[in-house]
């Protein structure tokens, strides 16, 4: 893990004195390179948090640390749960909340599946949530929380939504019965509709631009849902103690639309 050290409490871009609810506390994003953990990290930092960064790609978690002022990163595959294990027992002194993004969900008919990507789906959204939550909770202090990113694209049954459908219900179950466990680390999920990340566009490719005149022709908040929206968010839920074990949607609307 590294940072760059001697840092005071101050913004590095201005100057000036961080102030905030979060003021005093430190908060772990993984998957805070870009898009939502970016952005979450940006809102945290400047809501008074010292900000710590986990995630794969160097080049990009260093550009995301000077950007965001984080107080130190580490490169880690969240899906090698060894380097996760190491990640915590590297981290140093003790944090009041840690969030989780993801990769996008896989989806496939049943008869081109690739069970191998399935496993790794599986895995992420199963095996990283209680290996996060067995490893980072032991260094919260109460009432932190911790905050996993889920979706909501599988809500309602449909041809080739069968794996992400059935993570989707058992990832909404496990943060439910972890915040029992945990308590008083308080545990939440956010799951989002289509936001609009680099992820998405990589996704999507040559349709992005279809996609994103589709929701702001039918979405009921007239626009597209931006990763500050769910930064907000996630900010939110750190900053409201009374808020543990719950499913929280931000689609724009997107679920009260007909098929």
């Amino acid at each position: 893990m590294t940072g760059p050290g001697g840092r005071s409490n101050e913004d590095s871009r201005g100057g000036s004195p961080v102030t905030g609810p979060l003021l005093g506390q430190t908060v772990v994003v993984i998957g805070g390179s870009s898009g939502i953990g970016l952005e979450t990290a940006r809102l945290a930092r400047a809501q008074g948090a010292e900000v710590v960064l986990a995630a794969r790609d160097p080049d990009r978690l260093r550009a995301a640390a000077v950007e965001v002022d984080a107080r130190s990163v580490a490169a880690v595959d969240a899906n090698d749960l060894g380097q996760l294990e190491r990640f915590f027992v590297e981290l140093t002194g003790p944090i009041d909340h840690l969030m989780v993004t993801g990769g996008g969900p896989y989806y496939s008919l049943l008869a081109n599946m690739d069970f191998e990507e399935a496993s790794r789906d599986i895995n992420h959204r199963i095996l990283v949530t209680l290996a996060v939550a067995r490893y980072g909770a032991a260094m919260m202090r109460p009432p932190g929380t911790l905050l996993f990113i889920g979706g909501t694209g599988a809500r309602r049954p449909g041809v080739g939504l069968t794996l992400i459908a059935a993570l989707g219900a058992a990832h909404e179950s496990l943060v439910a019965n972890l915040a029992l466990e945990l308590a008083p680390i308080r545990v939440n999920l956010i799951a989002a509709g289509f936001v609009d990340t680099p992820l998405s566009a990589a996704i999507l490719g040559n349709q992005i631009e279809a996609r994103r005149a589709e929701l702001r022709a039918t979405l009921p908040i007239g626009r597209v849902v931006r990763p500050a929206d769910v930064a907000a968010l996630a900010v939110h839920l750190m900053t409201n103690t009374a808020l543990t074990g719950a499913t929280y949607d931000i689609d724009g609307g997107q679920q009260l639309l007909p098929h």
